[in-house]
């Protein structure tokens, strides 16, 4: 799958660490080039596998029918929070399965930790969720974490110094990237990547709702 590889026409080259991006170089013929964070960076508490698959297919994926299905819910029945919401997953493999318990056959490998899930059903100790592909199934909960994270769907998306279009530009991501999330206003949010920090348009990033203010 070439889901996480960048392409062989991209236009700076990186230095990486074990861990992802330690720096990158200026774009060549443009001086003083902001620096480009390809899609391996992840959120900067993420760790392990940092597979190029985003998930792995075992099985083709049934719609799901068990109790807990998320139609027509505004509020999970377990834990009084709101259907749909994102997290994020806490382990970097994780079996998501065709229902909700571990008799239900596995359809799916989850193996990029930190990566944005939306929750969409709930059933005693598991959660139905789907990525940013609308792929998923159920996952204990144990497995997904209420750190948010985002994940950049806008190649080379501009993180800019303040929330507007004139402010400065201080790094772009490219599509792939996984950011901590922070504050977000109606249009834009802070996220944070690879130690770097700035404001993106809200439009350009999975694992944040239209409409969601964040102090």
């Amino acid at each position: 799958m070439d889901t996480w590889r960048r392409g062989a026409c991209a236009l700076a080259f990186f230095l990486f660490s074990g861990t992802g991006v330690l720096s990158a170089t200026e774009i060549p013929g443009q001086e003083g080039a902001d620096p480009v964070l390809p899609a391996a960076a992840t959120a900067p508490n993420a760790s392990g596998d940092q597979s190029a698959a985003l998930a792995m297919p075992l099985q083709g994926l049934d719609a799901v029918t068990e109790a807990g299905s998320e139609a027509g819910l505004s509020v999970g029945p377990v834990t009084k929070l709101p259907l749909p919401r994102y997290l994020s997953m806490k382990s970097s493999r994780a079996n998501v399965r065709r229902g909700p318990s571990k008799t239900h056959r596995i359809d799916w490998e989850f193996l990029r930790k930190g990566l944005p899930v939306q929750v969409v059903a709930e059933y005693g100790h598991w959660r139905r969720i789907r990525d940013h592909d609308g792929m998923g199934g159920w996952v204990h909960y144990a497995l997904i974490s209420g750190h948010r994270t985002v994940l950049v769907e806008k190649n080379l998306l501009e993180l800019r110094f303040r929330p507007g279009p004139e402010a400065r530009v201080v790094a772009k991501l490219e599509a792939g990237v996984i950011a901590d999330l922070g504050r977000c206003e109606p249009d834009w949010c802070r996220v944070s990547v690879a130690g770097y920090s700035g404001w993106a348009e809200k439009s350009a990033l999975w694992g944040v709702g239209a409409d969601e203010i964040r102090e």
